[in-house]
């Protein structure tokens, strides 16, 4: 397998001599022909600014930094688990780069190959089942039938500029539709993509709602999605802060929605630091609950979510709450290889899965600035077993956990019982 790089102009090539290597965290390391997978469809290859390749010459197994050239790495799908990271060294230690999760990508078999592993049926997710001339269409339909409803105007442009997939499903009316709630957050995460300080080094690649919704604006939103049996409608979206800082408007909307129908299924992504906004959500007929979370040891968490008032215990306190209620729970686990996978971190998290009785492992690359990320959180402290060992120890120390991407509608005898009025 033959390393990939590109020339100053973004022109790509595979390099006639030198093999490929990856970093796993910071640490060069081969690729196995095990952590690869063929390009997916809908994967986009990118130059890493300010970064040189390193390939390994196949006879000595030195490493060789190509100057004057550029790394490689691919921006994979939504249900693609990135296994390794680009190999690289950067020329510009102050330089960050954008934020996107980049995976080692090689040339082998006349092809290109990455270091990643299917998590998830991408079929709701691909890209090519939302036209965007019919999504335009939708979209222009569902503004009129809703004309001052601002949140459907903010998803129109979701939708449509940034093709946000789970903002198009509220205008395609299917599957996971999207209902940000919230302009405010209760952290302050290092990698936000809707919010970042000016000084930050990086923009943010969405804008952030900033108004608030009324109790009658979510109402027609949920009511308006939840017409078929496997409707889920999505407090907590990327352009939004944390939606149980608005409470006060969910709680009502829901039970308004769950007197008229028992259709679908009401899910809240959050970081679930509020717990007793959680439980005033969850006692509202909340079906589905996912916990965002990078890590159950205290100091890596504080370092990346810079939490306000809140702490990881409450954050399992909401989780236990919400499971004891019979809510369908599932932590969205920002993924980075060579910490997933340290042994210190698999510990924590297991014993938080195995405590909090969650259900689902929803794998997300974790979308950052690997050199910031790094000098952020704590140095490993045990073995490192890399990302495909590390899923397999999860598969085997939690069998009865799914792992997967995205929020699935669970099976029949796990579903709760819906709380009509």
């Amino acid at each position: 397998m033959y390393l990939v790089y590109a020339d100053e102009k973004g022109n790509v090539y595979d390099h006639p001599g030198l093999f490929a290597v990856a970093r796993n965290g910071d640490i060069l390391t081969e690729i196995l022909e095990e952590e690869l997978i063929p390009l997916p469809e809908g994967a986009t290859l990118v130059s890493l600014p300010d970064t040189v390749p390193i390939g390994m010459d196949p006879e000595t197994g030195e490493m060789i930094k190509l100057d004057g050239c550029t790394a490689v790495g691919a921006l994979v799908p939504q249900g693609i688990t990135r296994l390794l990271l680009p190999g690289y060294v950067k020329t510009n230690r102050e330089s960050k780069l954008p934020l996107f999760g980049y995976s080692a990508v090689v040339w082998k078999d006349d092809r290109f190959w990455v270091a990643g592993r299917a998590s998830d049926d991408i079929y709701k997710w691909d890209p090519l089942n939302f036209p965007m001339d019919e999504l335009r269409q939708r979209v222009e339909k569902t503004l009129e039938l809703f004309p001052n409803n601002r949140i459907l105007h903010h998803l129109s442009h979701c939708a449509l500029e940034y093709e946000c997939l789970t903002a198009s499903n509220n205008f395609f009316h299917r599957w996971e539709g999207s209902l940000p709630v919230s302009y405010t957050c209760n952290a302050g995460c290092y990698g936000c993509i809707s919010e970042q300080p000016d000084d930050s080094g990086f923009p943010s690649p969405q804008t952030r709602m900033n108004f608030k919704p009324t109790e009658d604006e979510l109402v027609e939103v949920m009511l308006h999605h939840l017409q078929t049996p496997e409707s889920i409608i999505s407090f907590g979206q990327g352009c939004e802060g944390e939606p149980s800082t608005m409470a006060g408007i969910i709680v009502p909307a829901m039970r308004r929605v769950r007197a008229t129908t028992d259709m679908g299924f009401i899910n809240i992504n959050t970081n679930a630091g509020l717990t007793d906004h959680i439980k005033g959500i969850v006692d509202a007929g909340l079906d589905l609950m996912r916990v965002s979370i990078i890590s159950a040891i205290d100091e890596h968490y504080n370092a990346y979510y810079r939490p306000r008032n809140y702490t990881l215990e409450n954050v399992a306190r909401s989780a236990e709450y919400a499971a004891s209620k019979g809510v369908y729970t599932s932590i969205n686990y920002l993924c980075f290889p060579g910490v997933f996978d340290r042994e210190e971190e698999m510990e924590a998290m297991i014993n938080f899965i195995r405590r909090t009785g969650i259900k689902l492992i929803q794998m997300r690359n974790l979308n950052i600035d690997p050199e910031s990320y790094l000098a952020m959180i704590p140095k490993a402290q045990g073995e490192v077993f890399g990302m495909k060992q590390a899923i397999e120890i999860y598969q085997q120390e939690l069998p009865d956990v799914v792992i997967g991407s995205f929020t699935h509608i669970p099976p029949a005898e796990l579903r709760r019982r819906k709380n009509m009025a």
